[in-house]
């Protein structure tokens, strides 16, 4: 696992987020590819590279995780 200390994101690397965002997107049941479970997926992302996890795969995962059941 990679971590870098807390910062604020740049453009890039906000790209970057939104990249994995749609891959873990399109690794959970069509049926939940609703607003709020993609909200909740990049909060998820969004808070675990805060924590200065920087591996992609490992954010596609806590993503996936958070989009495997619907958002309320």
């Amino acid at each position: 696992m990679t971590k870098m200390p807390p910062h604020a994101f740049d453009a890039q690397y906000v790209a970057t987020l939104r990249e994995v965002l749609d891959i873990a997107v399109e690794n959970i049941n069509e049926a939940h590819r609703t607003p709020a479970t993609k909200a909740a997926m990049a909060e998820s992302i969004v808070r675990n590279a805060a924590e200065g996890i920087t591996d992609a795969e490992e954010l596609v995962t806590v993503a996936i995780r958070a989009g495997a059941k619907p958002a309320p």
